[in-house]
């Protein structure tokens, strides 16, 4: 057979089942696709394989492309559903047996089970050998059938790996599988060979759990003269503690990273080097990842998820981002929290104050957060930390910093200076009147510098705020 045409155009695809959300491992499976494609100028597709009728649902085959969407991972050319092309898996089934490549099986699942019984208890290989395989055709009855693959009985399948590197299978322990069931309705290993052919899928990237599989599918292959595709088997995500991830891990779903306030930008730099590496490199953007991914920067090892690692370039990322994108944003996370909207009142007063929030905040909430003080409306509610920096003394210097401010020009040398002159007519450092003005102008004790928040909320504003704590 042919091997894969080194300078053929690059075609990847994702095929997420629909039984659920986007996972955080098929969301990494999708972005290394895309890469892949996107830096080679080849095709990224979309399949959904819907096969399993008991589990598919179109919610969850929506959650999957809001995922996508979310992780900005756009697809070429419309989504293929898998189920659809079920009448296409079962004529290649029936050209495979017209070219002796595959076979009628008549035997039952009562008798599947008893030779597995048999082979058990005598501790034989319950490998499943169809007396149908070599049988006359003049001997088939009148009765439902399947149809096998004729496995190869003796030799290896060597698996050529872009990731794991060669791997090899004893052909003894392959059997003759099936790809069509006695129902007429194909199976999932048939499914995917005949649409991955019929999709010009090149590049077959996706978690190493599949790596059996492709013993497997590559029987089909052989089986059509089809071109087998690269292989790029990934390995699989595990938690801070090493192990399979899981509820208890915390967040598992796409839509859940958002929620918790993420940027795509992060996500898809985070999950790019979550398995993969290029250099030293940790912070990059979309367009540095195209151009260095390649899959011989992926590991073997299975990857650890690391919040910390995830929140630091959550903050570098929110800091690069320019403030109409970071806003952007913030009002799909309040979206997806299911948190009230801004008004344009506070789009507003976040577009202003941005140039002090954003620099280390490492998520939107974060950076909700450290803007509340623009964001709410008088009069402010000091927390029972900042009230306490609120005793009769400090609102006595609120009151007499009032006149310096009426007379400011509002820049911030002149609302230092004001600030000064109060602190050194009281005979006190500049920070301790820092304290009551946070509690005044925000409520709380940790907030962005005091002259950064009058800036943003005005002369009237301000001096309005100070008013309702020193009258």
């Amino acid at each position: 057979m042919s091997t894969p045409a080194a300078q053929s155009p690059v075609v990847t695809r994702f095929a997420p089942s629909p039984t659920g959300f986007l996972h955080i491992g098929g969301a990494r499976t999708a972005l290394f696709n895309w890469l892949y494609a996107r830096g080679r100028g080849g095709k990224f597709l979309l399949r959904i394989e819907d096969t399993d009728h008991a589990r598919s649902t179109p919610e969850a085959t929506e959650a999957i492309l809001t995922g996508l969407r979310w992780m900005g991972l756009d697809w070429d050319g419309d989504v293929v559903s898998q189920s659809a092309n079920a009448a296409r898996h079962a004529a290649v089934a029936h050209e495979m047996l017209a070219k002796g490549t595959a076979y009628k099986c008549f035997s039952t699942q009562d008798e599947i089970a008893a030779f597995r019984e048999q082979a058990q208890a005598e501790g034989r290989s319950t490998l499943f050998h169809s007396p149908w395989r070599d049988s006359d055709p003049a001997d088939h009855p009148n009765a439902p059938y399947a149809i096998r693959v004729k496995a190869p009985k003796t030799g290896a399948t060597v698996i050529r790996d872009r990731v794991q590197g060669d791997v090899t299978i004893q052909n003894t322990q392959l059997d003759d599988m099936i790809c069509l069931r006695s129902d007429g309705t194909p199976t999932y290993m048939l499914a995917v060979v005949v649409d991955d052919h019929d999709m010009g899928v090149t590049h077959v990237i996706r978690g190493d759990d599949h790596l059996n599989n492709a013993a497997r599918q590559m029987m089909v292959y052989e089986a059509m003269g089809w071109e087998v595709p690269v292989w790029a088997h990934i390995p699989l995500i595990h938690g801070e503690d090493g192990k399979k991830l899981s509820k208890r891990h915390g967040a598992l779903g796409v839509h859940e990273y958002q929620a918790l306030g993420y940027p795509d930008t992060a996500m898809r730099n985070y999950l790019a080097r979550l398995g993969w590496s290029h250099g030293d490199d940790e912070f990059f953007t979309d367009d540095q990842a195209i151009s260095w991914f390649d899959l011989d920067g992926i590991g073997k090892a299975p990857a650890r998820l690391d919040f910390k690692k995830l929140a630091h370039l959550t903050g570098l990322h929110i800091a690069a981002t320019e403030d109409g994108a970071v806003l952007k944003g913030v009002q799909g996370y309040l979206a997806a929290a299911g948190q009230p909207t801004l008004t344009e009142g506070q789009y507003a007063a976040l577009m202003a104050a941005m140039p002090f929030i954003k620099e280390r905040a490492k998520s939107y909430g974060e950076l909700l957060e450290k803007a509340r003080f623009c964001l709410i409306e008088r009069p402010v509610i000091a927390d029972e930390k900042a009230a306490k920096a609120l005793d009769p003394v400090s609102r006595g210097m609120l009151k007499d910093l009032t006149p310096h401010l009426l007379n400011a020009n509002w820049s911030r040398d002149s609302l230092e200076a004001a600030a000064t002159t109060v602190a050194e007519a009281n005979d006190i450092g500049l920070g301790k009147i820092a304290a009551p003005l946070r509690a005044a102008l925000a409520g709380r004790t940790a907030t962005p510098s005091v002259f950064d928040m009058m800036l943003v909320l005005g002369r009237d504003e301000t001096l309005a705020r100070l008013k309702d704590v020193s009258a």
